[in-house]
């Protein structure tokens, strides 16, 4: 029997005016003339606006990000934002803290602060240009990370992780169809085996962005570019952020000429080796059944009317065409 107190929750919404008096007090804004519930994702987003700037409010979702898990978020991106890497980078409180700790209901959450980044989101495919220009600095991102120092560990983005804890997640929604559980069993062990020539060193072991898409950049009118959203980064092989990119590309429809720019762009700035590039199926293949898990473990709090046989048959469907001979015309 629960205590008839504080409610137990496995979610909150933070109050807006909440988080001015308690969060954005820390930092040097003056006058905040609006805080709004901005978009709820893996984190939540209030978007914060002054007279004179706007700024981005991300706070972490409990049973989603630890607290070393935030820090070495914010410290590399802190560290990237040094090497003239063009990121928005976090804001540091008047204490000089990258975030600020939230005692929510459902535990411990963490909120850092960040500018607005100018520009927007690219509306419909990357262009051409926008694509080259998004590969080249995720390249300077994988040379720069090289001379990064983290301070708290954080999950790497290993077999184990993308694979295997995906697995445990994925397996009880199939559990009922044999054909299809034997299918993401046999496919998983295939990918494991397609990796295992692939070391994990320098430079082909870097620090990943974990999420490179062209919902997770801005650009101005003049192709100036930001990214944003590193909650999926940690230290794994650079080509898998090439293969994430691709896998979010070809489950949007974005053009062939568009996903090859971008690949370009990243060789002008880090070659990738022949044993790299003949493992982007795979690793693309893997970065879906992780986006899956994901996906699974947040709609299972946030929306279980979502997860029916439809939404698992839909990401059965995409990674068996990525399995295919024909995996990048899709």
């Amino acid at each position: 029997m629960v205590a008839m107190g504080v409610f137990p929750a496995i979610y909150s919404t933070l109050s807006p005016q909440a988080l001015i008096d308690g969060v954005l007090s820390r930092y040097e804004l003056g006058a905040i003339d609006r805080c709004l519930f901005w978009n709820r994702g893996l984190s939540d987003i209030y978007l914060i606006e002054t007279s004179e700037k706007s700024y981005i409010l991300k706070v972490s979702h409990h049973h989603w990000r630890s607290k070393s898990d935030i820090q070495f978020e914010l410290e590399f991106l802190d560290f990237l934002y040094q090497q003239d890497i063009p990121v928005a980078n976090p804001l540091k409180t008047t204490a000089g803290e990258l975030f600020v700790t939230v005692g929510a209901v459902e535990g411990d959450r963490y909120a850092a602060l960040f500018p607005y980044a100018p520009g927007e989101v690219p509306q419909g495919d990357l262009s051409i240009d926008q694509s080259t220009i998004m590969g080249q600095t995720l390249g300077r991102i994988h040379a720069s990370s090289l001379k990064f120092q983290n301070t708290t560990p954080r999950q790497a983005l290993n077999l184990e992780y993308l694979l295997d804890d995906s697995w445990e997640v994925i397996n009880p929604y199939l559990s009922h169809n044999s054909e299809d559980l034997i299918f993401l069993e046999k496919a998983i062990c295939n990918i494991k085996h397609q990796l295992t020539c692939l070391e994990q060193r320098s430079p082909l072991w870097s620090v990943c962005w974990g999420d490179p898409h062209s919902g997770n950049v801005h650009f101005t009118k003049d192709n100036q570019i930001t990214l944003f959203d590193f909650d999926q980064c940690g230290y794994g092989w650079r080509v898998f952020d090439i293969a994430k990119f691709l896998q979010v590309s070809l489950s949007a429809g974005i053009k062939c000429k568009v996903r090859d720019s971008f690949l370009i762009g990243y060789q002008k700035v880090q070659k990738l080796t022949d044993l790299e590039l003949s493992s982007l199926q795979p690793l693309t293949q893997m970065a879906h059944i992780w986006a899956w898990a994901i996906g699974i473990n947040a709609t299972a709090i946030h929306n279980w009317s979502r997860l029916d046989d439809f939404y698992i048959k839909r990401h059965l469907h995409q990674l068996k065409r990525l399995s295919t001979q024909e995996w990048q015309l899709f």
